[in-house]
Formats: structure tokens, sequence, C-alpha cells
């Protein structure tokens, strides 16, 4: 029975006046003569255009716009502009308002803004079977106005906070999207806080179990974390009084997402995660003062507690890409815990939270900021027609996440690279044609080769030669987007020259062969070599791989499919694909919209057993795959292919088993393996397929695939192993990672 909503006109009109008053004293700061009226103006066209429509919770859609411009204004930190673009950002979409009537009423800029808006608000749209296309559209709007991007971000924060109207499937894909693309994209426009919100928001949703045990564990010690950052803190305020320095300081929890990220790289209960909260000392400083009055906070805090020498991050030295300056050093504390310490100032603080736009506001008094340059290379790389869509999107993602080192040319200019960056790298951020024809370098004065990975400092001198042309072992080599960009489009004119020639043999071989040499003909040729494209076809000719006894090999064989891309399935197909599939009646699984039994295969990459929440990934050659939703893989395939997920959910037969991993640590003891394979095989009476076990120093270290009903039976059975002496630790695991096929 659906709920019926209750609307009280009146109440709703005083509580949207409400929110656009919170609106207006949010942007208080910037605000100018002539704003408050252009903010009412834009207000008024935002309500009137939205009077009818409602959010999926039933409230009125115009509350979205003002919340939206509520976060551009008070979590980012923008101005007037924005706030206006932030209200409109939906009207031309979804109203019978034009980019034309924008224009008129509030000029250039802003229509411009709100056409970069309107272009990319389908980017993640469920109908789209193209996202990662739309996501290299939307990042072109950040050539002309970056603040498209940060009400883009503000506006799927929001969504994201109050998704829980949604259906399922769509809260999965939104979450996958926020955190595969979303959360890095704030982190590198310096935006701290909301990165660490969009994850936390995006693990509720993919992993809700392990996000509420995180979030009542945290509960739970409160009290306890509060008093013992007290104590950490009331010593240190002392001396900073002392000592002259005007500081505010206090204890930051650490976020639930990057509590279970280290208990996932460090495979260690919540317990055993000591860092969580981190110490701040943010301090009202002068701009020259600055730098001294940083390392003097770090002097007191090292002579009230030691610090940890391999823990100190210097980014007030040499700040971050995106902008970020900081001082961290990690100390113990008073109970024998260490604890992280980041000082700062209140400039460096609001740039840490605000990112690109406090960096505005502070931009006269910085250097050549590596923001800028970082936008300049996104620019750069969105220029390269070439480039495969998906590709893009992996080397952006790839440039989205990495820290940076700082190298020297051999006149001691400063060159930022990521991490693990190596000399040819280094080649291509000099110049695309030192690049291409660079054949080694001299790091320190001593002669290496391309695929050395250079350090933080280091000094390098490229040699070229003119004789040298990209390879294709480069792209494993370089980690830039750059670099990887200008590889493969060398690689590609490279190729298209051959495959020119091969075009024309493979023309003359086909006449002798009397093949008539047409499209028809040339694409079946590709089917039945299995190749991707004609140009591949042509190549492979070229190159000799195919020769004339190949060719008539192709010509006896009867079975000449007709060609179908591989790499695509449009969305007309998924439907029918559903249709065509139907599965045996023992099925347990119901799949799609409608819950149908349908035909489906469980992924390798996870191996999910009933229980598990899951999803359907329809294939190009396997038909429907069934993955958890945790699945190492899920948040890829949700990004990129949407619009080819199906909800799927499992019934409660029980008779069919279900193979999973189990990892077993524990103290080596004569007949431990004895003891276990009773438990498995007799107590349970559950089968085994394989079992590898490594004795190390007495350390034992197993892995078992068995066969289970369900998670509750696998549950009680990582219980009952457990109890089995000399056993510290069980867990299930994932086998390796497969592509999206």
């Amino acid at each position: 029975m659906i709920k019926e909503i209750v609307i009280d006109p009146e109440a709703e009109k005083t509580e949207i006046l409400k929110r656009y008053r919170a609106l207006l004293s949010a942007s208080k700061s910037t605000l100018q003569k002539g704003d408050k009226r252009m903010i009412r103006k834009a207000f008024d066209m935002a309500l009137e255009s939205h009077k009818d429509m409602r959010r999926k919770s039933g409230e009125p859609y115009i509350y979205h716009p003002i919340a939206v411009a509520q976060i551009a204004a008070e979590e980012i930190g923008l101005g007037t502009t924005s706030i206006v673009c932030a209200l409109l950002h939906d009207v031309v979409e979804d109203t019978n308002m034009t980019l034309e009537d924008i224009e008129r009423e509030f000029g250039k800029k802003v229509a411009m803004i709100i056409d970069g808006l309107t272009k990319i608000s389908g980017v993640f749209d469920t109908n789209s079977s193209l996202q990662a296309e739309n996501f290299r559209k939307m990042l072109l709007t950040l050539a002309d106005d970056v603040r498209v991007i940060l009400i883009k971000l503000a506006d799927r924060l929001h969504n994201m906070r109050t998704m829980e109207f949604m259906p399922r499937d769509k809260q999965l894909k939104l979450s996958s999207e926020t955190i595969y693309l979303y959360a890095p994209l704030a982190h590198r426009l310096g935006l701290y806080s909301i990165k660490s919100e969009m994850e936390d928001l995006s693990m509720k949703y993919m992993e809700r179990e392990t996000y509420q045990f995180i979030k009542n564990k945290l509960n739970e010690k409160k009290a306890e974390r509060e008093k013992f950052i007290k104590d950490f803190i009331e010593p240190v305020n002392k001396v900073v009084q002392e000592q002259g320095l005007t500081a505010d300081i206090f204890g930051r929890p650490k976020s639930i997402h990057s509590i279970w990220n280290k208990m996932r790289k460090k495979a260690i209960p919540f317990e055993e995660v000591y860092d969580l909260f981190a110490i701040r000392i943010i301090l009202d400083s002068t701009l020259e003062n600055e730098k001294a009055d940083c390392w003097k906070a770090y002097s007191i805090i090292t002579d009230l507690y030691r610090p940890n020498p391999d823990r100190l991050r210097d980014w007030i030295s040499s700040p971050k890409a995106n902008g970020y300056e900081s001082l961290h050093t990690t100390v113990m504390g008073p109970r024998g815990q260490w604890v992280e310490v980041q000082i700062r100032t209140k400039r460096m603080n609001e740039i840490a939270e605000k990112g690109f736009a406090a960096h505005w506001k502070y931009k006269e008094s910085s250097t050549d900021s590596g923001l800028d340059q970082w936008v300049q290379k996104v620019r750069e790389m969105l220029k390269n027609p070439d480039s495969n869509a998906l590709d893009f999107l992996d080397d952006f993602k790839m440039n989205l996440f990495s820290d940076e080192i700082f190298i020297f040319t051999p006149k001691g200019a400063l060159i930022q690279l990521p991490l693990n960056a190596t000399a040819l790298d280094f080649a291509f951020e000099i110049h695309s044609d030192v690049g291409a024809s660079c054949i080694g370098a001299k790091v320190n004065h001593k002669l290496v080769p391309l695929s050395h990975k250079l350090q933080n400092g280091d000094q390098v001198e490229i040699i070229t030669s003119s004789k040298q042309t990209p390879k294709e072992d480069w792209l494993n080599i370089v980690v830039t987007a750059k670099a990887k960009a200008k590889i493969k489009s060398a690689l590609k004119e490279e190729k298209r020259k051959v495959a020119d020639d091969g075009k024309e043999i493979l023309e003359r071989k086909l006449k002798s062969l009397k093949i008539t040499y047409n499209s028809e003909n040339i694409h079946k040729l590709s089917y039945y070599f299995k190749l991707a494209s004609t140009q591949d076809l042509f190549f492979n000719v070229a190159k000799g791989l195919i020769d004339i006894k190949d060719l008539k090999e192709y010509l006896a064989s009867e079975k000449v499919i007709e060609n179908k891309p591989q790499d695509k399935i449009e969305q007309e197909q998924v439907q029918s694909l559903i249709r065509n599939i139907k599965a045996k009646d023992s099925d347990i699984l119901l799949i799609g919209e409608d819950m149908q039994k349908i035909d489906y295969k469980l992924a390798n990459c996870c191996n999910p057993i009933p229980g598990d929440d899951v999803f359907g990934f329809i294939t190009v050659a396997d038909g429907i795959k069934i993955h958890r939703t945790n699945c190492p893989n899920a948040t890829k395939l949700m990004s990129n292919y949407g619009y080819r997920i199906v909800k799927a959910k499992w019934t409660n037969q029980h008779e069919l088993a279900f193979l999973t991993g189990l990892r077993i640590t524990g103290i080596d003891d004569v007949g431990l393996i004895n003891q276990l394979t009773t438990v498995i095989s007799h107590d349970f009476k559950v089968n085994m397929r394989s079992i590898t076990v490594d004795s190390d120093n007495g350390i034992f270290e197993g892995s078992i695939m068995v066969y289970v009903n369900d998670t509750h039976h696998l549950e009680n059975l990582i219980k009952k192993l457990k109890t089995v002496k000399g056993v510290t630790g069980v867990e299930r695991f994932d086998s390796a990672i497969e592509k999206a096929s």
C-alpha cells in the first residue's frame, strides 16, 4: 500500500522562504551591490519553473536547487554567479525555459555555465550507454569554466544526501559513479570534506552492513575518544599560548570510509585501527610568518610527544598539485598510541576545505599553482581526439589520485610528476617530441633506462635520437595520462600507415583467390580472424600475420558468421537478452525489474552465494553474470556500463551448493589440518574442492575452496572453524579480478 503524501501549501511556502533566507545568509560574505537582487530574481524564476514538480520523497522540487546553491556557497565558497547558476541548474532541462531566456535575464556568463550544466546533466543517465564518453564531454566544460564542475559536485552531493527514497538499483548506480569519479574529482579539486562525505555516503549504500558496523563502533567509543583528545590537547594549548601563537586546536574523527580502507588494506579488525581521529592545529598567522609559525608549532608538538620520523609530510614547502598545504606528523600520545597531527594556517585550512574556490580567492598571493597546471593538463588530454573514451577515463582516474614528486631539469627548473613516474614520463612532460625520440636518461648524472622510476628531488637529463619512435611496450612504462595519450596517438598513426599498405596487399591476395573486395567480405574476414576492427585486419596482413594460406582456410570454412562488434551491447539488446534467456525452473535467482527467472552465470571475480547483496550484469558473450555489490569490479561496471545493470534477488531454495574461498591463519600444530577438514567435511557436511597450505616459522596459512548453500551457512562454518585450537583468523576471500566482457 502506497502511503499518501498530505500537502500543506502554507507550511511548504514558509519552509521554502526559510531555506531561501538561509541561502542568503550563507552567501553574505561574497555579496556585492546588486547581488541580492540577482539571487532573488533567479530564485523566483526557479520557483515558478519548478512549481508543479516534486522529488521522489514527495517534497517540492525547489528544495533541491536551493540546497545545491547552499552547498556551492557555504561548503565550496562560490560567489553570486555560481549561486544563480545553481538555483537555475535544472530549469532549461526540465521546463520550457530556454538558454536565450537566461542570457537575456542574467547575461552571457550565467547562460554559458547553465549550458555546461545542462549538457552534462545526462552524463550518468540511466538510459545512457556511453557514460564514459559523456563524462569526457563533462570535463570539456573545464576548459570553459571550472564552476560547471564545482556546481555539478554540489548537485551530486545533495542527491547522495537525499537518496533514501530511490530504488535500490539507482542507489547502487549513483553510489558507484560517485566513488568512481565524483569523489576523486572532489579530491583533486581540493574539496576534502566533500570527497570524504561522498565516500561515506557511497559506502552507506554499497556496503550497508560494514558501514553500520563501523558507525556503531565509533559511537560506542565516542566518550572515551573525546577524553583522550582533551588530555592530548591541554598541554599543547598551554605551550602554544606561552610561545605567543594564536591557534585553534581540536580533534577531527576520520571518515568511516577511510577507517574501512585501513581495515581492508592491512587486513585488521576495527579494534586494531588506532588512528580513528587526527588532531588539527589551525594557526592565525600573517602570510609572511606562515611557514615559520607552522614549524614553531611542529617544534612544540614534538617536544611534548615523541614523533615517528618516517611519518613527517611537508606540504608547506612543496604543496600538492591541488593546492593543499599542511604539515603532517605522527606522534606517540600519552597512552602509548600513535596520533596524527596536522598543522596549518587559516588560509591553508580554507584551501584544504574549499579547494579550488578558496584558491581563486588567494590567487594573487600564491605562485603558479599546481592546480592550474593540473587543469591545463586535463585540457590537453581532452584535446586528443583519438583516445577511446574508456581508456581516457582510466587514464584520467589514475591521474586524479596520484601523489606528487618534484623533479629538477638540468637547469634547475622544477617539474611536478605523479608518484611512480619514470624517466619516459619526464621526457613527455618536457615536450611530446622529446618523449617520442627519448632513448634514455641521466638521473643525477648516472645513465638509466626509460623505465627508471624517479625519486623526489632527482635531477634528470633526457637523451634523444632522431631514429627513435614510440613503441607499444612504452604504455607499460609510463604512468602520466599525457605520456599515455601521446604514445597511443603516435602508435595509431604508425599503425594507420602500416594498415594502408596492408589494405593494398589484401586487395591483391583476395583478387588472386577470386574473392570480391567489398566491405561485407572485409567485415566477415575480421570476424573470422577474431579481430576488433578492419584496420587490425589490414595491419596483420601487412605484418605477415595473415597470409594466403589463412585466407584459403577462410574460404574453405563454411562457418562465416555475420560480423558483430565485440565490445558493445546496445540498450535495446539488453531487454531482448532478458526476454530470450528464460531459465530452468530450479533457479534460485530472480532477475530484472519484474523479478523473472532468467539464466545466469556467477562471476568468478567475487563468487557470490545466496544471501550476498547482488546485481546482474549483461555481458556480450556470457549472458547475465551475477556479481556481489561489493565485488572488486562492481564500481567500475556500474559506472561505465550502468545501462547493463539489472536487479537480482535470491529466492529461498537451499538445495544448490556454491563455491567460495576461505583463508585460514593460525599457529602451526600437529593435526591442525585434520581438525579443520573434520569440521568442514563431517560436522558441516560441506564438500571441499581444494586446499592449499603454507607453513613458515610456526605460522600456518591455508586457502580452502568449499561448497556452501548461502551466507548463513558460510557464517556458521567460519564461526566453527574459529573455535579450532591454534586458528587465529578465518575470512572469506574473492578470487582474481576479471574484466567486464
